[in-house]
């Protein structure tokens, strides 16, 4: 047996790679562009194992995608490539609706024309799993419930606009084709292999270089987080029970301001890798101009997922967030590989811009 995982090189994806593969001996098929967000360093514990073969391609590539699914086989395909950060999609939209919009419906054109064709046992079984993200929603105000799966589209970023489309383009193919697929809508994901142009590892790897951490605006913008490792677990088990058609919603429970994440981040380095000086991290906190059109809060209401399928996130913030500030400070090699002279160079771009 083999599943297709595209994007498996980037943060979420290349978790759930190695999750999948430390908990069974199914094989992955794993299509990623690697692009700057793509990084088959995170993949290197994999070097050797035949049940990993990396393959570097765009999901908009009907060929290539039509040859990987004739060969191997798969009995599902789960869907992680996008291009995700909201910053960059406000200076180069284009990037984002040709992947997120164009590549998701190449990718369902050819992984339908491959189910059409599969036995009818096998075509039964069959799933196609996407993963989306709970900006499609919009933003909340202080008092208003969480995100549930009914709740209006409304995005509010070239980003969130292009995820919305590429929901709906699922939806679509479900309803008019009868493709069996499923849809989870994740809140902001954070752990080990997370590239340092989000607000976590940013905070992280900056307070460690003596650099400003810029938070943007008043710092009171909130959302919910989700351990990556949660994140990982509740995919496994959508794909292995989640109703056909069904969107379930995926959130940690952990809703809090930015401001209070980039003060827990620096309490935590003070008491594992305290300053020289002495001085607390909290000091290189800077405040900057915040982004266009930056959403309010995001939440998420999973009860859905819990009441369905059984699944509750394992880590609380606390746990999580002392475990992820633990693997950066035990991986530094990874973190200076991912650091080339094009993410300085981002970073430089749209931080510079913000200075107040």
């Amino acid at each position: 047996m083999t599943i297709l995982v595209t994007g498996g090189a980037g943060f979420i994806g290349a978790n759930f790679v190695l999750d999948w593969l430390a908990a069974s001996n199914e094989a992955v098929i794993n299509l990623d562009k690697l692009t700057y967000a793509g990084n088959p360093e995170t993949l290197v514990s994999l070097q050797g194992d035949l049940r990993h073969q990396l393959v570097q391609g765009d999901i908009g590539d009907v060929a290539l995608v039509t040859r990987l699914l004739a060969e191997h086989q798969p009995r599902a395909v789960v869907n992680f490539a996008a291009e995700s950060h909201v910053d960059r999609s406000i200076h180069g939209p284009g990037e984002f609706i040709e992947t997120n919009i164009v590549g998701t419906f190449r990718l369902l054109e050819s992984v339908r024309a491959y189910w059409t064709d599969l036995p009818s046992a096998e075509k039964k079984d069959f799933r196609f799993l996407h993963v989306s993200t709970d900006e499609v929603y919009g933003s909340l105000a202080k008092g208003d419930a969480a995100f549930s799966e009914t709740h209006r589209y409304e995005p509010n970023s070239p980003y969130s606009a292009s995820k919305a489309a590429s929901d709906h383009l699922v939806r679509a193919w479900h309803h008019t084709y009868g493709m069996p697929v499923l849809t989870t809508n994740c809140s902001n994901n954070y752990g080990p292999y997370h590239f340092p142009e989000k607000l976590i590892p940013l905070m992280i790897v900056n307070a460690l270089a003596g650099k400003p951490l810029p938070v943007y605006g008043d710092g009171m913008q909130i959302r919910d987080w989700l351990y990556v490792k949660d994140h990982c677990s509740a995919i496994r088990r959508v794909l292995e029970a989640g109703r056909l058609g069904e969107v379930y919603n995926v959130g940690g429970w952990n809703e809090k301001p930015n401001i209070e994440i980039v003060e827990t981040i620096c309490q935590l380095l003070d008491e594992m890798r305290p300053k020289s000086d002495g001085t607390p991290y909290a000091s290189q906190i800077t405040y900057v101009t915040d982004r266009p059109g930056h959403d309010r809060r995001y939440a998420i209401d999973a009860r859905k997922l819990e009441a369905e399928l059984g699944w509750k996130p394992a880590e609380t913030f606390e746990t999580g967030i002392r475990k992820t500030v633990e693997w950066y400070l035990s991986n530094p090699d990874w973190v200076a590989h991912v650091q080339s002279g094009a993410y300085r160079e981002w970073v430089s771009k749209n931080y510079s811009e913000r200075q107040t």
